[in-house]
């Protein structure tokens, strides 16, 4: 009986239990509303249905989210990635418009390095603002949100850049052996980083930084190096991910592109367990956590609700995730529930009395 509870209890305290308990209900909540949720069908040798489009939307969300993880696990954050998107998106487009044959792979794939490139200039300044300078995270990466935005409008001279190139656009829409090729782009993605983080030693540096960057200093580490390093690996998950935003309407809009993704991104990685104060991270939550935002994206919309709403009813199942998920809330829960009293805080002159002579 006793080996049965602590099983129990082990199940129910696992990081990724709620995440995915609160997935799961959304599913069935949807399924129930609308009976064929969950179907998939074959067309032209391509799956189509709602868990497809789940999955295909979540990858830039994913891609944003792998990088955010490990800049929030050094105790840092990147408020910049949606204007990184924007920037990326805008200047591929760019030249991919002006070229003479759109289609033609070496343009498209040009384009590509060009907008990458500039992402990697884009995340090396954030992290020579943070690591170098010493400027806080929150406010340097915040010059670049702004400033990102005003960089994308000249990008595009203030207007939507229009193209039409299958290349490219594959890159959101295409598919390779049956499923979107955008889902096997995030797939890649996750299992770069993860065999970088968890293969090698780098992941525990990171997690060393975020928990106490003096005390990996005095043991050897190059902290500045590793801060610097993982804002360029969050700038390079955004561009890819800008790619792939733009490639989904074969436009850029430097205005709206991106626009508060790096919001819906923090969210995934709290949701996926990685705590905002740095130290220890989980991709696989992230990853997760990325799903159940796209999930209730759809769920908003799949249900009608009205666009007045959306934003609050998101924000109420976000709270209910991360209450049900933190085990402070969920030990006072229980307490509450058995009627059993918190422990009493002994008063001074108790804990005067407490401390041996």
């Amino acid at each position: 009986m006793n080996n049965a509870k602590d099983r129990y209890r082990t199940i129910l305290g696992h990081r990724l239990f709620w995440p995915v308990a609160v997935l799961v209900v959304m599913l069935l909540a949807n399924t129930i509303y609308r009976p064929g949720f969950l179907s998939i069908e074959v067309n032209n040798g391509h799956l189509y249905g709602t868990p497809i489009d789940i999955l295909r939307l979540s990858a830039p969300l994913i891609l944003v989210a792998l990088g955010m993880t490990l800049v929030i696990s050094t105790g840092g954050i990147d408020l910049s990635v949606g204007s990184t998107c924007a920037i990326s998106g805008a200047i591929a487009c760019l030249y991919i418009s002006q070229a003479p044959d759109q289609n033609n792979l070496v343009t498209v794939f040009t384009a590509l390095a060009m907008a990458l490139g500039v992402a990697l200039v884009l995340g090396a300044w954030n992290g020579v603002l943070v690591s170098v300078i010493g400027i806080q995270p929150i406010i340097a990466t915040l010059i670049l949100m702004v400033a990102g935005r005003g960089l994308a409008q000249l990008v595009a001279e203030g207007q939507i850049i229009t193209i039409n190139s299958g290349p490219f656009r594959a890159i959101g829409l295409g598919h390779f052996l049956t499923l979107p090729l955008a889902i096997f782009i995030a797939l890649g993605a996750a299992l770069l980083v993860a065999a970088l983080t968890r293969r090698t030693a780098l992941g525990m540096i990171v997690e060393s930084v975020g928990g106490n960057r003096e005390a990996s200093r005095l043991a050897g580490i190059r902290s500045a190096r590793i801060v610097f390093l993982v804002y360029v690996v969050s700038a390079a998950c955004a561009a890819v991910a800008g790619f792939m935003m733009t490639a989904n309407v074969s436009s850029a809009d430097g205005n709206n592109t991106g626009l508060w993704v790096e919001l819906d991104a923090i969210l995934a990685v709290v949701i996926g367990g990685t705590s905002l104060a740095g130290g220890r991270f989980y991709l696989s939550g992230s990853i997760l956590g990325a799903l159940i935002i796209q999930t209730l994206t759809t769920t908003v919309y799949a249900m009608n609700i009205s666009p007045q709403t959306a934003l609050l009813f998101k924000a109420v199942v976000v709270i209910a995730v991360c209450l049900i998920q933190a085990p402070a809330f969920r030990a006072k829960f229980r307490r509450r529930g058995r009627g059993t009293p918190p422990p009493a805080t002994p008063s001074p002159q108790q804990q005067k009395q407490e401390v041996p002579a």
